[in-house]
C-alpha cells in the first residue's frame, strides 16, 4: 500500500479546499499568496510548483517534510498553479486556483 505524498495543502494559512468560496483565498495585485504543503512518505522527493507552463520553484527535500513558497502576481486574473511531488516510485499533484483582483474592495 502506498502512502499519500501530499498530506495537506494550505493557501494563505487556510487548508485549501477547491469547493470553498474563492473569495476566501483571493488577493489583490502585489499581495503574496502563501502556499504550504505538508508531505508524507519516506526518502527524498522533488517538489515542483508551476503555473502557465513555467516552473516557479523546484526543491528536493526529505520526507516527511514541509514545503513553503510565496508568490505574487503583477496583474489581475485567475491562474491554476500545480503542486507536484515525486519520489522514486510515486507521483502526486494538486491544482490550486489562485484569483487576483486589480483593486481592493471598499466598504
Amino acid at each position: 500500500m502506498s502512502t499519500k505524498l501530499i498530506k495537506m495543502v494550505k493557501l494563505n494559512n487556510l487548508e485549501y479546499n477547491p469547493n470553498r468560496d474563492p473569495q476566501v483565498y483571493r488577493r489583490v495585485v502585489g499581495h503574496p499568496f502563501r502556499i504550504q504543503a505538508f508531505l508524507g512518505g519516506s526518502g527524498k522527493a522533488t517538489v515542483t510548483l508551476s503555473c502557465e507552463g513555467k516552473t516557479l520553484k523546484e526543491s528536493t527535500l526529505e520526507l516527511p517534510g514541509n514545503f513553503s513558497y510565496e508568490l505574487t502576481f503583477k496583474d489581475a486574473g485567475v491562474r491554476i498553479v500545480t503542486l507536484t511531488v515525486k519520489n522514486d516510485n510515486q507521483s502526486e499533484s494538486r491544482d490550486l486556483l489562485l484569483d487576483t483582483e486589480a483593486h481592493a474592495k471598499v466598504g
